[in-house]
């Protein structure tokens, strides 16, 4: 009995928490998942060149994503000039599939997976929904670049 006792009181100590605790600081990547997240849901969330470049030269844009391993120099390059010419934030992500399934363009199954995921190599947000902490990360952060 006192074998299972012991077993039992050592089992909580080593598991490791998901998600940040309260006063963890939360990184940059899952503080930008959040803000794009929130984004979308308030509808304040622009996905691809065309439609981003059109909100980032009427000056509405207040952050562009844009991902790393695009495989069109022009794009990256023009997304840049972009935003070097408007004073639009610019944050990098090393993925466009990931940055595609921020962003929603996925199917997200009964198990809370997502599926079929459409990469995005550039994002754009107008909007950023709600004051949250994920949102203070991502604006300390651009600040410090």
């Amino acid at each position: 009995m006192s074998g299972e006792e012991a077993a039992a009181v050592e089992t909580p100590a080593p598991v490791p928490a998901p998600a940040p605790a309260l006063g963890e600081p939360m990184d940059i990547m899952t503080a930008l998942q959040l803000v794009l997240r929130k984004s979308l849901a308030h509808g304040g969330l622009i996905r691809g060149l065309h439609e981003g470049a059109k909100v980032i030269e009427k000056h509405a844009a207040q952050l562009c994503v844009l991902a790393e391993d695009c495989d069109q120099p022009d794009y990256v390059k023009l997304v840049k000039a972009l935003c070097a010419d408007h004073n639009v934030n610019l944050i990098t992500v090393p993925s466009a599939k990931t940055l595609g399934e921020w962003a929603g363009l996925c199917k997200i199954d009964s198990e809370g997976k997502a599926r079929k995921v459409v990469g995005a190599s550039c994002v754009v947000v107008k909007d950023f929904g709600e004051d949250t902490e994920g949102l203070h990360i991502v604006q300390e952060y651009v600040k410090s670049h």
